[in-house]
């Protein structure tokens, strides 16, 4: 922690400016006053590091020693015979948490430059890599040990290694007690990767600290659906073309809800809201949808809507 005279008022040891360190065993190096001030400026040191939060420590003269206390703040008598105030700034020096990466893949070097957008020390962690490899890396790792990143409790661990080393990458991270771990993979690929490692000899305890985000992501994005539709849209148009030689004036805004299956199959359609106002029409846009077909996926299925807008071309 960083301790900074702001303020003072005579008779003081202290003039703004000065600073002291204290570590995390209460040891203080520098200079913010004398005994007076020493003593009260480490015990606020050490709440300012269990609390993470900056402290603004007002000492001042009066007849009794009384203190009071409010957010980021505290104000207490000093015990000096010869009087003054100090106002000292107490900013707690926290290190960075660290972020480990394991794979090449793109979404391992997109985590990467997400980790340090959002404050992480990062660590690329891939065999034979070299710095140059992972410029955008704090830290690099060509191999899977890991002690020379000194993972600790404040150190997240995400596999992205897309089924290339998932297993040893994930033993690496987990024979680190404290490291949160994470494992891009698809609910069907992390259940094998957790039973090879159960046959490797892990504990339950141990594999239930996985966590596999990337199972339980929706599968087919808005930008996948909209390919699909604009592939057919030529059979949904002629549908409305047909429609409109006898309703000359027919137009609209149609929202549909469809559910995608895993298999890419639409399993589900149905009118949400029309304005076409026209039953026939209507039914064979839905039958029309239920036969697109998406890319099969190893996630849940999905329901989605979807709206078209119909007016006449002239």
């Amino acid at each position: 922690m960083l301790a900074t005279v702001v303020r003072c008022e005579p008779p003081t040891s202290a003039r703004p400016g000065d600073k002291a360190v204290i570590t995390a065993d209460g040891r203080l190096r520098g200079w913010i006053g004398g005994s007076c001030s020493e003593p009260i400026v480490r015990r606020e040191a050490l709440r300012a590091l269990s609390e993470g939060v900056p402290q603004l420590v007002r000492i001042v003269p009066a007849p009794e020693v009384k203190q009071t206390r409010k957010r980021g703040e505290l104000m207490v008598a000093t015990t000096c015979p010869s009087g003054g105030a100090l106002d000292i700034f107490i900013e707690p020096q926290l290190s960075k948490p660290l972020l480990l990466v394991f794979g090449d893949s793109p979404a391992a070097r997109t985590l990467v430059q997400m980790g340090s957008l959002a404050g992480f020390r990062t660590c690329s962690v891939h065999p034979g890599a070299r710095p140059e490899d992972f410029a955008a890396a704090d830290m690099v790792l060509g191999s899977l040990e890991l002690a020379g990143a000194n993972p600790g409790p404040d150190t997240w661990a995400v596999v992205a290694t897309m089924g290339h080393y998932d297993e040893d990458a994930l033993e690496a991270a987990l024979a680190h007690p404290t490291v949160e771990v994470g494992l891009v993979a698809s609910t069907r690929r992390s259940a094998a990767v957790r039973e090879a490692l159960r046959g490797r000899g892990l504990d339950e305890a141990t594999l239930a600290r996985i966590r596999t985000p990337a199972g339980r992501v929706r599968g087919v994005s808005q930008e996948e659906i909209a390919l699909v539709f604009d592939r057919n849209k030529g059979a949904i148009y002629a549908l409305y073309g047909r429609a409109l030689r006898d309703t000359p004036d027919l137009q609209g805004k149609l929202v549909l809800e469809f559910t995608i299956a895993p298999s890419g199959e639409v399993t589900d359609c149905h009118i949400v809201s029309s304005e076409l106002k026209n039953a026939e029409l209507e039914s064979k846009i839905v039958a029309r949808v239920k036969l697109f077909r998406f890319e099969a996926k190893d996630v849940a299925a999905i329901t989605t809507t979807k709206p078209i807008e119909f007016v006449p071309t002239t």
